[in-house]
């Protein structure tokens, strides 16, 4: 299957036709134990659901396919695969270097509920390789990044962090939800270890929650699959199904997002309501360059400064109607939201807190013009 292209991969990899009936479509596997033949004689190594499940094991074959990694294991949400993977890697003492633009989530995970565990957690600006140089410490294990970052799409240089990560014998872990592996591919720029919220682009229909993490090699994989059985944040078999009946359509609904948010980018960036408009297409993104060599399009996200401040930033997220006010992402339909009080609430008060007049577009796949119209009559209610 690695011989074929992305978007063959993303509608074979891990779907084969029902051997019995020759339904076109695997069956969901909406069972909780598995008959032994004979006590220890599990069949296909099914023995219970929390330790493996036929629909799940599927997906974990699509995504490893789509990522180009050796082994991709399913999760509950994003969250639950960040932490089997966190808690599997780090012990006490071990420090990570985290981006300064992340999602607010993450940044909770590590200092909220690592930290008392013994974990120390260092943010700085990744797209200053001199600034990632000086954090780094003996202790440091993992170096944590998002490119397109959430919300500021601020873009890092994946191949060059992980040179800098590698030199320092730490780990690199890519947060990959906002590109998606339709757009990106850092497993093959020299990360090693990949993370979704499969909830965005790879379900991509605001109807599934789950994560994921996939393997550059197998380092990891032991330990995170024992994780993943011990502590039981595993995937349904349903919500198995509806990401993998997603990800067949990612690689034209991600063509469309781009186009759809380059559109709006550049309107955005013509109004005199916006100081400043965040998405790597335009030229004057500052890592427009680093974008357009390690992505093959420039995503669905994008964030915009109002120029009327917190006030405006405010009226305008509750002011339109396609886009539709609410948290999450990566959907068909477009939705906006205020990151200081809604997805990055978690920050406020910290270094990664989000400038008050920022709002975040997830910027769905509906006729462009509507959409501009739409974001044209909000702000003519602020």
């Amino acid at each position: 299957m690695s011989e074929h292209a992305f978007a063959t991969r993303a509608i074979h990899a891990g779907q084969a036709p029902d051997p019995i009936t020759g339904a076109i479509i695997p069956p969901i596997y909406q069972a909780s134990t598995h008959v032994q033949d004979g006590i220890g004689g599990f069949r296909e190594g099914y023995e219970y659901n929390r330790a493996g499940n036929p629909t799940r094991s599927s997906l974990e074959t699509q995504l490893a396919a789509l990522e180009g990694g050796v082994r991709a294991l399913s999760f509950a949400s994003g969250l639950a695969a960040e932490d089997a993977l966190l808690r599997s890697i780090l012990k006490p003492g071990d420090h990570v270097l985290l981006g300064n633009d992340v999602y607010g989530g993450t940044y909770r995970l590590l200092t909220r509920v690592l930290a008392p565990w013994g974990i120390e957690t260092t943010t700085v600006e990744l797209a200053d390789a001199d600034a990632i140089r000086a954090a780094l410490r003996p202790e440091t294990r993992i170096v944590w990044l998002e490119t397109p970052s959430n919300p500021l799409l601020k873009i890092v240089d994946i191949a060059q962090i992980a040179e800098i990560a590698h030199a320092a014998g730490a780990v690199l872990v890519v947060d990959n939800t906002f590109a998606s592996p339709a757009l990106q591919q850092p497993l093959a720029l020299g990360a090693d270890v990949v993370v979704h919220s499969t909830t965005k682009y790879l379900g991509g229909h605001s109807d599934v929650l789950g994560g994921a993490v996939v393997f550059g090699d197998d380092r990891f994989v032991e330990q995170v699959s024992f994780a993943q059985f011990a502590v039981g944040a595993v995937s349904a078999p349903f919500d198995a199904w509806l990401t993998t009946r997603g990800i067949k359509t990612l690689a034209v609904r991600m063509r469309q997002h781009s186009a759809n948010a380059q559109a709006i980018a550049e309107w955005a960036d013509a109004r005199p309501e916006f100081e400043r408009v965040f998405h790597p297409g335009l030229p004057s993104h500052p890592g427009h360059d680093v974008a357009a060599r390690q992505m093959s399009g420039f995503g669905g996200m994008l964030s915009l400064a109002l120029a009327g401040g917190a006030e405006a930033a405010r009226a305008f997220a509750e002011s339109t109607s396609l886009f539709q006010l609410a948290e999450s992402l990566g959907g068909v339909e477009s939705l906006i939201g205020y990151p200081p009080d809604m997805t990055h609430a978690s920050v406020r008060g910290t270094a990664l807190a989000v400038p008050e007049n920022v709002v975040r577009l997830s910027v769905g796949i509906e006729d462009v013009g509507d959409l501009i119209a739409d974001l044209e009559q909000g702000l003519d209610r602020i």
